[in-house]
């Protein structure tokens, strides 16, 4: 493995310091640089994304700068970008994440269940009204 600049040592510790602002609280996979403002830098788990976001940005011909890190538990690549293409790597950071994303409930049926039983309790409601409404709004 290549021994880590000083540069890459400050982006990466920058990502793994103590909430400092919002997006360190994971809701993003982006964070300021922390020493050039002019530069917004992008983090994926896994080398899948990274690939199809790079292949994206050549598409777009939009600069950056890839590196990668080892993390405590995982390796994330780096792509530093500059702010004036923020927009548009932000577009296809969303694009890529849209491609990769799992959905929240994996197995099907529950998938299913989750959404009709909600609906078939609703129906009950409304027929269980529909049937005695004098019990529900006395005269």
């Amino acid at each position: 493995m290549a021994k880590r600049t000083a540069k890459a040592n400050r982006i990466f510790n920058r990502m793994g310091a103590p909430v400092e602002h919002i997006t360190d609280l994971g809701l993003v996979n982006y964070v300021p640089h922390p020493d050039n403002s002019n530069y917004v830098v992008f983090r994926f788990p896994d080398i899948e994304r990274a690939n199809d976001f790079e292949a994206a940005l050549k598409a777009q011909n939009i600069w950056y700068e890839r590196d990668q890190q080892q993390g405590r538990t995982r390796m994330f690549y780096l792509f530093a970008v500059k702010q004036q293409h923020f927009k548009a790597a932000q577009k296809i950071n969303f694009s890529v994440e849209a491609k990769h994303r799992k959905p929240m409930i994996g197995v099907p049926l529950f998938r299913w269940l989750v959404l009709l039983i909600p609906i078939a309790l609703a129906v009950l409601a409304i027929v269980g009204y529909c049937q005695r409404p004098d019990l529900v709004m006395p005269k």
